[in-house]
């Protein structure tokens, strides 16, 4: 265990911030036996941490703010396993560790289908049902089955259907009462083997494959597809600190999405029933972020959902308050008030 260890090289937007303790796991019962020290006298000495241990990922959906005054434990869990069920079903499990977009080329190159258009997503496995992530009309919860979960106050490991997880937009039950009780290790999703759904109803999905000459695409084809439209607008944290999209895209009434319709006719939004989604980005871009910058922070240039780290020496806070002046800019201009998706501490 390591104290006043730098977090910057473990999230993608590479600030700084020190944890007052860390320590790396590679199994569910390493993690138990440090959360079992970590209630040990030597921790909980005359000036004790403030703070919960601190489970971190692939650090691509956290902000730190501030040091974190507590034990952070960084879920280095590895493997891959899989179960065929029947000529066109298999399950896949991979511990929590393992790369998302490394997990999603492993399935391609099984063939397996149904997690194609979420490639390139960054961040590991473990993280992917918290906000039940997606990207051109696919969602984690679509291939879900099941995953394996830590109890914080049992110790009990636990298994979380799709039923048990209540997936909604970019959200799950680890977001909302389950937040800080539960630590997943492993995640299985049920993939196909062939008769694969092809899902290219996304206009820039068709429109790069029309560019690839691509008439009848496979679910590899649509992987390079994704990946193509994803590296061409949103920036390689390795290159330039962010953690993809900052803001979820807003839900509104029908109603009000009709009456700004009326003065912003170029509006954009994607009905649903009594409600529309309204793309975040169009929305900063009308606010006049797109590409702007203040300080170490910016508006990527090509994608205004995607907030960075311009000069690679930003504070957290410098781009907790940089989202916060996006979020009053738009609140102001069109009455929505965007909420962020990136967890902030």
């Amino acid at each position: 265990m390591k104290e006043n260890f730098s977090l910057k090289p473990f999230t993608t937007f590479g600030v700084e911030a020190k944890a007052r303790y860390f320590v790396e796991v590679n199994s569910a019962e390493e993690l138990i036996e440090t959360l079992q020290r970590s209630n040990s006298p030597t921790l909980k000495s005359s000036n004790p941490p403030t703070l919960q241990p601190l489970f971190l990922g692939g650090g691509s959906n956290i902000l730190f703010t501030r040091d974190y005054d507590g034990l952070v434990i960084k879920l280095n869990l590895k493997g891959i396993s899989e179960e065929v069920l029947n000529e066109n079903e298999v399950m896949v499990t991979a511990q929590s560790g393992e790369n998302w977009h490394e997990f999603v080329l492993y399935c391609l190159g099984k063939n397996y289908g149904g997690l194609e258009n979420l490639s390139l997503i960054p961040g590991n496995v473990g993280t992917s049902p918290m906000q039940n992530i997606g990207a051109y009309g696919t969602e984690i919860k679509d291939t879900f089955v099941s995953c394996k979960v830590l109890n914080l106050e049992t110790r009990q490991l636990e298994t979380f259907d799709l039923e048990k997880c209540r997936f909604g937009y970019r959200d799950s039950i680890f977001k909302q009462e389950g937040k800080g009780k539960y630590v997943i290790l492993e995640v299985t999703f049920k993939l196909t083997i062939q008769n694969h759904a092809i899902k290219t109803e996304y206009g820039a999905i068709k429109t790069e494959l029309e560019n690839l000459g691509i008439l009848n695409p496979t679910i590899q084809d649509v992987s390079i597809a994704v990946i193509n439209i994803r590296q061409s607008k949103l920036p390689d944290p390795k290159e330039l600190g962010n953690a993809g999209s900052f803001f979820k895209n807003p839900t509104i009434p029908l109603a009000q999405f009709e009456d700004l319709k009326l003065k912003f006719e170029n509006i954009q939004g994607y009905p649903n029933g009594d409600f529309v989604k309204v793309p975040a980005g169009w929305l900063i871009e009308q606010c006049g972020w797109k590409g702007k910058q203040i300080g170490n922070v910016a508006s990527h240039k090509l994608q205004a959902l995607v907030i960075v780290n311009a000069t690679g020496n930003a504070s957290g806070k410098e781009i907790f308050d940089f989202s916060t002046l996006i979020i009053n800019s738009v609140k102001e201009k069109f009455g929505i008030e965007l909420e962020r998706e990136v967890n902030i501490l």
